[in-house]
Formats: C-alpha cells, structure tokens, sequence
C-alpha cells in the first residue's frame, strides 16, 4: 500500500495540518492501493507564506538562473520517467504506449518554457519609455487529473521562467504522480520557498487559493463549472486568472477529404485519453450524402481498438479515472439513446470481460442532432456525436452553435479551403488533417472554454506585469 502523508513547503517534505485521508483507487481493477493525507486551508496558507517569503529575491534572479532551474527540473523529470509512467498507468489507467510519451510531453514543457526565456525581451523601448516586464508574483496553481504531470509543467515552466513563486493544488486523484514529481523537484534544487505543493480539495485549499490576498495569480485547468467559481471567487482581490476549461470540440470533414482516412483519425482522436480530453474532437461533421459510408469507417475503426487493460503494450482505451466518471459517461450513453440518436456501435454498460474496472465501450452516435444533450455537453469519456450537413456553411453554423470554443478539427484536400474555414472558426486551436499540437504555440480557448493562453512565450507572457517608465535617460 502507497500512504502518502506529506505535503512540499518551503523546500521541504512537511506533514500536513489536515487529517482528512483520501482512497486511492486502481481503475483498471477498482482496487485501493493506498491513501493520501489531504491538506487543509492552514496548509494552504503556510505555502502560501512561503512563496511569499521567496517571491522577492526570486523576482530579482536572473534569466540564466532560471535557465539552469528549468534545465535541472526537466532533467530531474527525465531520470526517472518509467517510474513515473507506471504511476500513470496504475493510478489514471493511461495506456502504456501512451504514458511514457506524457512524462516526456512534462519534461518537454520546461524546456519549452526554457526557450522562452532565453529569447524574451523583459526590457523594451517605446518612443520617451521604457517598458518593463515584471513577475506578477505569486501564482496558485490548480489542476486536473486527467494530464497531471503535463498540467503541472506547463503552468510551472512559464511561472519560474516569469520569476515568480508558486503554490500548486493538484488533483487528489493524482496523488502518486504528484509525490513522485514532486520527489523529481526537490532533487532539482530549486530554492526553497519558490515551488510549494499542498494535496488537497478544491473547497479547501483551492477555496484558500482563490481567496488569500497573497496570491496574485490563478492559473486552472478544470471545468467550466469550476473555473467560474473561481473567477467569482477572486473578484474582490482583482487576482489576474488564467483559466483553460471545458470544451465541445467540432471535427468537420469536407466532401473532397480522404474518408479512409479522416474518419478513422476523427475517431482515435476523440477516444484520445480515454476520451478523456477538454479538447477531443466530440463532434463530428460530416456531409449527410456520405453518412452510411462514415458509419461503416467510423465502426471498423472501433472494432479495431483494443480496450484492455493499460498495463498491456497494444491496449488503446483504458477505464475511466473513477466510479464516478465512469456513471457520467453512461447517463450520456443513455441520454443519446433516449433522445433518439442512432447507436451505430458501443453502448451502455462494460466491454466484455472488463467488468472489473471502470471501462466503457467506446460508442460512437449517428444520426445526432444540435439540440440533443450529447452534441451540447461535454461527456468526457469515449462518446462520438456524428451530425450531417448539406453545405459548408451549414457546417461552419454548426460547429459554432456552442457554448465552448477550446479546439477543432478541419479534413480537407484543399489547404486555401481549410484555411479559410478555420478563421470562420470560433476556437483557440484549429488543426488541420491530422496536424498534431505544437506546444510552443499558445493554447487555450474563446467563449466558455477559458481566458488567457498558456505555452510558450504566451504562456510565459501571462505570468507577467507591465510596468512603463518615462523620464529617464534612455542612453542609459
């Protein structure tokens, strides 16, 4: 059994004032393989404190020592990265051909924010001024459970890069990932005070984030529910929010598109994760005189994924993180089925022989209408929404008859088409036959799915005040 009773504050493995334990469960298997002790808001405030306490003289280190820090954590990271892989799989069910290439996705995010720094101009000259960039200070960090390690540095990279401390509230459901990234920190060197972490609930310690005057800056990733509280909750302090949330991602393959190959990549591409993914492309459009042609494609690519489970090396789909996302995922399944949606394959209840864990059969739904539930809300589990159009704006209409705008998803053979149709849409990332993410690039959403952008020099941009001084010798 894996107990974890410590909290990281001030450099140091401290154990916490909070007596509340929290279960640890396999969702392969529906087993607990230990606990974690979760802090409280008195927790909450002493890494809060010492962030603080951190935050000046870390404001005035200079950009190669940071350089060196960020160096240090990715190469920490990358030293133990099968350890930290079969943490992945065993406490988030994430595939093992998929869970190496996340440690080294967290890994890859420092250096990216590495790069940043090196070419970032934190002094410029505008006409009689002189602008300057400076650290915002003290971030709280919140994030999810379905990317930790990636979460985790992406916001952390762009924060030490800025020069400002930080205090992070991961997910409890991330606990072993989160002690073994945190063991991977304090083997870095960083100074102490500047990176600070506390397990606990969002009601708590997040609450406490939110809250305490001490913290200027909130960067969340969650869902749209949650990031709303929190835009709320820091009204009264003025804290600066970085909020990258839910999303309903519309996948639109024109007519002139290779079907063999666009749709059985709208496929995979939504179960990415294990459907599990604020940017899946969940909705799929197609146009209406090739439907039974999708249909076909689109169950041929299912047949061909094996759910199984995460340990093996060709499973695909692994469980849902818990009982409860994997309830969720159902009432969707249902809902589509009660609305009158085509089940074109999949369904409700487990995969054969998986009944054990939290796996659900990959569905995919035709014959989907706007006004059903499941082309609205964001399931988060393998769900596939297939809806049809006549004409291209027919599509462009439909994928922004939303509420969300994270990403999207465009197959066409003509390169000036796509283009076109991506700057019709309302999204922040727009990828274009099967292009994959470039993480130096901002990412983040319109509309509900989020403020702000993260990654890169964007995301190391976020982090930071602008401060202009005039009256002074610019020979200087």
């Amino acid at each position: 059994m894996k107990n974890i009773d410590q909290i990281y504050i001030n450099g140091e493995f401290v154990k916490p004032n909070g007596t509340e334990r929290f279960e640890l469960v396999n969702p392969t298997t529906r087993e607990s393989f230990g606990s974690v002790t979760l802090g409280d808001e008195q927790d909450a405030r002493r890494a809060i404190a010492a962030a603080k306490a951190a935050s000046s003289s870390f404001a005035r280190s200079t950009v190669q020592e940071r350089v060196d820090i960020l160096q240090r954590l990715s190469d920490s990271i990358l030293e133990r990265i099968d350890e930290l892989a079969e943490a992945n799989i065993l406490e988030y069910g994430a595939p093992r051909m998929a869970s190496v290439g996340r440690v080294k996705l967290a890994a890859g995010n420092l250096m990216d924010s590495m790069e940043a720094l090196e070419n970032f101009e934190f002094i410029k000259y505008i006409g009689k001024a002189k602008v300057v960039a400076e650290p915002v200070g003290v971030i709280g960090i919140i994030t999810p459970w379905n990317a930790s390690y990636s979460q985790i540095t992406a916001k952390l990279g762009a924060a030490i890069a800025a020069g400002c401390t930080v205090v992070i509230k991961p997910s409890e459901l991330s606990a072993l990932q989160t002690q073994l990234l945190t063991e991977c920190i304090h083997a870095a060197g960083v100074p102490a005070g500047v990176i600070n972490i506390v397990n606990g609930l969002g009601t708590t310690v997040g609450a406490e984030f939110t809250r305490n005057s001490d913290v200027a800056m909130i960067n969340f990733t969650g869902s749209t529910r949650v990031g709303k509280e929190i835009r709320r909750a820091t009204v009264d302090s003025m804290k600066r929010v970085t909020l990258e949330l839910g999303g309903k991602s519309p996948n639109i393959v024109l007519d002139d598109a290779d079907f063999t190959k666009a749709i059985p990549a709208a496929v995979r591409s939504c179960f990415s994760n294990n459907g599990q993914a604020c940017v899946a492309g969940t909705r799929l459009f197609v146009p209406e005189h090739r439907l039974e042609e999708v249909k076909r494609l689109a169950r041929e690519t299912v047949e061909s994924i094996k759910v199984g489970l995460p340990s093996e090396a060709d499973t695909v789909l692994g469980p849902q993180v818990t009982h409860k996302q994997y309830l969720q995922v159902q009432h969707y399944i249902k809902a589509g089925i009660k609305e009158g949606a085509e089940l074109v394959i999949g369904g409700e209840g487990h995969p054969d022989g998986l009944e054990q864990g939290y796996f659900v059969k990959p569905t995919v739904f035709a014959n989907v209408t706007e006004e059903m539930t499941i082309a609205k809300e964001e399931i988060f589990g393998p769900v596939l929404s297939i809806l049809t159009y006549k004409t291209e704006e027919e599509a462009i209409s439909m994928a922004n008859n939303t509420d969300y705008g994270l990403g999207a998803y465009i197959s066409t053979a003509n390169l000036e088409k796509a283009n076109e149709l991506a700057s019709r849409i309302q999204a922040g990332v727009v990828l274009i036959n099967g292009a994959g993410f470039e993480m130096k690039a901002p990412f983040g959403g319109f509309k509900h799915s989020g403020i702000g952008r993260e990654y890169g020099i964007y995301g190391l941009e976020d982090c930071l005040e602008i401060k202009t001084i005039t009256g002074f010798d610019l020979t200087m």
